[in-house]
């Protein structure tokens, strides 16, 4: 393999990575437009592609072959464009925990995932998040899908904010070995009934909602609740962290 092959591959995959900037503004197009449904089909197409420039880059080595391009800064902007700043310009645009409380809630998100991003600390050894993971767009897709009265959804906005800085564990249903299979099914469930609420344009089955909301409470809380049962069992404080 040539030199100039396993660059332009290695590019390639920067190219695809830095397309999820393009579906972050096709977002924001169409939630400028309250146009939902369409604004989280791209942000879905911006996840699928986060979530497979990964194993792309590693395969073609790209660290190494170029050693002056960071994928890894490169992810990090995309990341909080599609993770952060497109669902709380959502939030705010919907108005669905009424003003000024949307307006509120939405520099909540903004300012405390910023502070998230450069905390070296963000991973432990154990490949779970210290702290909330500032997944946004998971948890504003979920209350449009399951539609809470305006102060649970508040409320649980400033929990998740203020979780941000606590030495708290939250799942990777990928990368954390722990209970695999099943966060895995779980998080396939999630996804499912995600696509279907968005087919049926945020009025789902009423078993489609709750399904989102048990497989996304199991999702949010299933490391901590892992945390806890290792403290009482005497395994010991949460594990170390290893940086980003």
């Amino acid at each position: 393999m040539t030199s100039n092959f396993r660059q332009w591959r290695a590019f390639s995959v920067h190219l695809l990575t830095a397309s999820g900037a393009f579906w972050a503004f096709m977002s924001i197009i169409a939630a400028a437009d309250q146009h939902w449904v369409h604004m989280f089909a791209w942000l879905g197409l911006a996840l699928f592609v986060d979530g497979i420039d990964g194993p792309l880059a590693r395969r073609a080595d790209v660290k190494t072959v170029l050693p002056n391009w960071s994928g890894d800064m490169l992810d990090a902007i995309i990341d909080y464009s599609t993770y952060v700043l497109i669902p709380a310009f959502a939030l705010y645009q919907s108005g669905m925990i009424g003003r000024p409380w949307s307006f509120v809630a939405a520099g909540l998100i903004v300012i405390t995932s910023a502070v998230y991003y450069a905390d070296m600390r963000m991973k432990t050894k154990d490949n779970f998040f210290r702290g909330f993971p500032v997944t946004w767009n998971m948890v504003v897709f979920t209350l449009f899908a399951t539609r809470p009265n305006e102060w649970t959804a508040f409320l649980f906005v400033a929990f998740c904010s203020a979780a941000t800085f606590l030495p708290i564990k939250f799942l990777h249903p990928v990368r954390v070995s722990r209970w695999r299979p099943l966060n895995l099914a779980i998080f396939a469930v999630w996804s499912v009934c995600s696509i279907i609420a968005l087919l049926a344009n945020f009025e789902p089955a009423p078993w489609v909602r709750t399904a989102i909301l048990v497989s996304g409470v199991y999702l949010f809380s299933i490391g901590g609740i892992l945390q806890l049962a290792d403290r009482i069992r005497g395994r010991g404080p949460i594990s170390e962290p290893k940086g980003h």
